[in-house]
């Protein structure tokens, strides 16, 4: 007897033209690694849970773009006690695939751009304020997973791998390079307009 797989119904699914919106609460989990004085000093940054929006446009049945935005506030230790606290503002683009468009399992991959911004800053030891780069460049990798809920609702469960750094100063000397290069665990909710 031969197998017979379900036709998709309108609404099943992703297609050409969608726009997905999703909201999750992200774990930020940084992998901190420290050059020259950062390195001696063993500079760690804490993990943060915060929420995150990211909206994908599909420009193929299977491939979308995905903007990633949200913000969070870091603070820093050291083996010479609390170095302050900094926001991290890091807008990624990625280009994804989508395995299963018309399925309601729906894993992707994502690769992409990642621009962060530091602001805010209340970094400082010794009673003096560390400088520090303002912004950075680098690659993010991604990997999920929408589960459709109803036509167009979806539950999600996305994780990323973001490269990013900034180059620290003390009184104009520096410190080094502090690479936080994060990896992001998020689960939320999704909406396809």
């Amino acid at each position: 007897m031969p197998v017979l797989s379900r036709a998709a119904s309108p609404g099943d699914g992703i297609g050409q033209g969608d726009l997905l919106v999703r909201l999750r609460a992200i774990s930020i989990q940084p992998a901190e690694r420290g050059s020259d004085t950062l390195s001696a000093l063993k500079v760690g940054v804490n993990n943060a849970i915060v929420p995150e929006l990211d909206l994908t446009y599909m420009i193929r049945d299977s491939i979308g773009v995905e903007l990633i935005l949200g913000t969070s506030r870091h603070r820093l230790t050291s083996s010479i006690g609390d170095l302050g606290g900094v926001n991290v503002l890091p807008p990624t683009l990625l280009l994804q695939y989508h395995f299963n468009p018309s399925g309601r399992v729906r894993p992707y991959a994502g690769a992409g751009i990642n621009y962060t911004y530091f602001y805010n800053n209340g970094l400082h030891a010794g009673g003096e304020p560390i400088a520090i780069k303002r912004n950075s460049i680098g690659p993010a990798l991604q990997f999920g997973v929408d589960v459709q809920v109803t036509k167009r609702l979806f539950a999600n469960v996305d994780v990323k791998k973001i490269w990013m750094g900034t180059d620290a100063s003390l009184g104009g000397q520096p410190l080094g390079t502090l690479h936080i290069d994060p990896l992001v665990v998020g689960v939320g909710v999704g909406m396809k307009f």
